[in-house]
């Protein structure tokens, strides 16, 4: 308990400092950011007079210290900021952009779970047989395909040749539910490439453990092969697993830029690029920072878990 103890508290203080330096990233980054929000918003042919007075009432007339110094302290307070553009707090962007993002992760995770886990378990079962051959040639196929050429490859054949999706989600608005359809195109997408790499995770974690010393000294004294597989080599594959399913979660709440832009779903990585499109600093800020730290939790939980699973992994971290 007290090792486990120690390494949570190392963990707890990584975290804190990965989140600290996400937040002075964040605001390096965004003030690197070309344009300015002040000449967007002036209009055409602006005067500069009129930027100077659009630069003064926003406070981008100040220092960067002082701007990042009255930012860092609304975030302690849970302030994320308020719009250039419209202002409107930046939090109500992320809430209405987080349903649909959040939507569509809870289905792929839904499907990615049995599938991944289910393809590694039937190819590491018949190793070097045709199934996993088979299993192994499609998934890394599969995986060499970039998510944009395979969305638009789907939306070519399911949607506009034979008409059986609708190809984009234009016209439903966040309510994604009420409209499945328009979502089994995206989902398919973001599976894709998830699904073959869990999949050969989980085949390499049980193959090492089906050849270990233990196991085969198992299957000599006549323990089952379906018990040596299922209750002693697939949770030395979960491990891994784990971690690769929190990147997965991770990537499926802050970077399905290009699948929300193909199929013009209104979810977070829609709101940050309008936001970059019209320069609003505040969003782009407040959604990198989101970002950000939903990846330090993730990844922080994750190597927790691969840690209970396996403790000797974290003595040796």
């Amino acid at each position: 308990m007290s090792g486990l103890r120690s390494f949570v508290a190392r963990r707890l203080l990584l975290g804190a400092a990965q989140t600290m330096a996400v937040v002075l990233l964040v605001f390096a980054l965004t003030e690197a950011l070309p344009g300015d929000a002040a000449v967007a918003l002036a209009g055409d042919q602006p005067e500069p007079a009129r930027i100077a007075a659009i630069r003064e009432a926003l406070d981008l007339d100040r220092p960067a210290y002082e701007r990042f110094a009255a930012w860092a302290t609304g975030l302690v307070h849970g302030d994320l900021g308020t719009s250039l553009t419209s202002g409107r707090p930046v939090t109500r962007y992320i809430a209405d952009g987080f349903g649909p993002t959040l939507l569509l992760a809870a289905l792929t995770l839904t499907l990615l779970v049995p599938l991944g886990f289910g393809l590694g378990v039937l190819a590491a079962r018949h190793e070097g047989l045709l199934v996993d051959r088979l299993v192994s040639s499609v998934t890394l196929a599969v995986y060499a395909v970039p998510e944009f050429a395979l969305g638009v490859l789907l939306v070519t054949v399911l949607a506009l040749k034979l008409a059986w999706l609708p190809p984009t989600a234009v016209g439903y608005g966040t309510d994604l539910l009420a409209h499945p359809a328009a979502l089994v195109l995206p989902v398919l997408v973001l599976l894709s490439r998830p699904v073959c790499s869990l999949s050969r995770l989980v085949r390499a974690g049980m193959v090492d453990a089906l050849a270990s010393p233990y196991a085969v000294h198992a299957r000599r004294y006549g323990v089952p092969g379906a018990r040596v597989r299922y209750a002693h080599a697939l949770p030395n594959a979960l491990a891994p697993a784990v971690q690769q399913l929190a990147r997965t979660v991770d990537w499926l709440l802050c970077g399905v830029i290009v699948v929300e832009a193909l199929f013009v779903i209104p979810g977070l990585g829609t709101v940050l690029l309008n936001a970059v499109a019209e320069r609003d600093v505040p969003v782009v800020q407040g959604l990198a920072v989101v970002f950000g730290v939903l990846t330090v939790v993730l990844n922080l939980g994750a190597d927790l878990v691969a840690h209970r699973l396996t403790p000797r992994a974290g003595v040796a971290a």
